[in-house]
C-alpha cells in the first residue's frame, strides 16, 4: 500500500491554497508522499512548507481517508484541513512545483482538477465520497 497526503488549507479571508506541478496537469491541493519514517501530519506540514511556503500552525484536523485507485490500486490519500496558517513569500518555480496561490472558493482556475473540485465541494457540505 502506498500513502499520500493532501491539506485542504485555507487563509483568514477563506481563499482555498492550490498549486500547480510541472509534471502534471491542472490545480490540486498541496500534498504528496509520506517518507519513510514520518507521519502522515508530518509529510502534510512539510508538503505546506515545501509547495507553497505555507506554515500550519496548531493541530492539522483530519477531514477524511480516501481510496485513489489510479495509483496501483493500493493507494490512500489522507486529507487534512489546515485554517490557522503563517504564509511566506509565494515559492518561485521549481523543479516541482509552477505555482502557487490562493484562491477563493467561488472563483477557482478552470483547470482545478477533478478530485480537488470533490474535496472542495465536500468541504462546503457535499456528501462525501471514499474515493479519491
Amino acid at each position: 500500500m502506498t500513502l499520500g497526503v493532501r491539506v485542504l488549507a485555507t487563509d483568514p479571508a477563506g481563499r482555498l491554497l492550490l498549486v500547480r506541478h510541472t509534471y502534471v496537469s491542472g490545480w490540486h491541493l498541496p500534498g504528496g508522499g509520506v517518507d519513510l519514517g514520518e507521519t502522515a501530519e508530518q509529510a502534510a506540514r512539510r508538503e505546506l512548507r515545501e509547495e507553497a511556503n505555507v506554515e500550519a500552525e496548531g493541530p492539522l484536523t483530519i477531514s477524511g481517508c480516501y481510496f485513489n485507485p489510479l495509483v496501483g490500486g493500493r493507494d490512500h490519500v489522507v486529507l487534512y484541513r489546515a485554517a490557522r496558517l503563517t504564509i511566506g513569500p509565494r515559492p518561485e518555480r521549481n523543479l516541482e512545483i509552477v505555482a502557487a496561490d490562493f484562491f477563493p472558493p467561488d472563483a477557482l482556475p478552470d483547470d482545478t482538477t477533478p478530485a480537488t473540485l470533490r474535496r472542495i465541494a465536500e468541504w462546503q457540505g457535499a456528501p462525501p465520497s471514499d474515493r479519491w
